[in-house]
């Protein structure tokens, strides 16, 4: 693997936070980038289920990257 361009030290810890999300969000977009077993499957599956039944619950995707932001500082 060839060394990153970038040196991620040296961003700040907000500029960390959005490298992350803009990588997450890429890796989002290919479903084969995270292919899953039996097990996983099952479990999603069943996830997904329970969010039906119940709705959603916890954090948005916005405000866990708030909160984290918020403490870095």
């Amino acid at each position: 693997m060839a060394k990153a361009a970038l040196d991620i030290a040296r961003l700040s810890r907000d500029e960390q936070l959005d490298l992350l999300d803009e990588l997450w969000a890429r890796l989002g977009r290919d479903p084969d980038a995270f292919p899953l077993g039996d097990a996983q499957r099952v479990e999603l599956d069943r996830r997904l289920d329970e969010l039906e039944t119940d709705g959603p619950i916890g954090l948005t995707w916005d405000e866990v990257v708030a909160q984290a932001r918020a403490r870095s500082r």
